[in-house]
């Protein structure tokens, strides 16, 4: 039982190292994150998330070391969890290097027109665009005013208000309704009267 629980339990290489592979394999993603884009956070095709996953599985040995102890992996996964939650609330408090480090929303369609350097410059295909916008619930990019790729990898859809004339014409309709109503009140007034 006691071999179990060494195997288990000690770490076969120095603490201080366990807690800085971590620290730096995150400030080495969180820069490769921000270099590659948006789109990496996106997952918007298979060979995305092919290489999300195989990123993780890569850097895991960097994490880890030549440690498969449980307390190591305890170590290594807490001092992840501690490194976030310190650059994210740093960041909080100094939201314009927040900014930098986040990078600018891109808009992929304004005024209901693509915007194709903005795709380009994402490496963003129409088919993946509307793929997105289906998803969302819209039937395609025709019915969409806005759309933002923002910092995180979230997509900001805008729905198309109703033209000027596709508003006229409802309260035409609508006018009609109340006429038709009016004239029916009025000839069944004439004749009960």
């Amino acid at each position: 039982m006691h071999e179990i629980t060494a195997h288990l339990f000690t770490v076969p290489i120095p603490l201080l190292e366990k807690i800085i592979r971590p620290i730096i394999v995150y400030a080495f993603l969180v820069i490769l994150l921000r270099v590659f884009g948006k789109r990496e956070l996106a997952q918007l095709n298979p060979f995305d998330l092919v290489v999300l996953l195989s990123l993780s599985n890569t850097v895991q040995n960097a994490i880890i070391g030549d440690d498969n102890s449980v307390s190591g992996g305890m170590i290594g996964a807490i001092t992840l969890l501690v490194t976030n939650y310190l650059v994210v609330r740093y960041l909080f408090r100094h939201r314009r290097l927040d900014q930098l480090m986040e990078g600018k929303p891109a808009t992929l369609i304004k005024d209901g027109h693509i915007c194709k350097s903005e795709m380009a410059r994402e490496l963003l295909t129409t088919a993946e665009l509307q793929s997105v916008i289906r998803r969302q619930g819209f039937e395609g990019i025709h019915d969409i005013q806005t759309c933002i790729l923002e910092p995180g990898g979230a997509f900001s859809l805008k729905a198309k208000s109703p033209s000027a004339e596709v508003q006229r014409h409802a309260e035409l309709l609508q006018r009609l309704d109340v006429m038709t109503a009016q004239i029916a009140a009025m000839e069944q007034k004439i004749a009960g009267g």
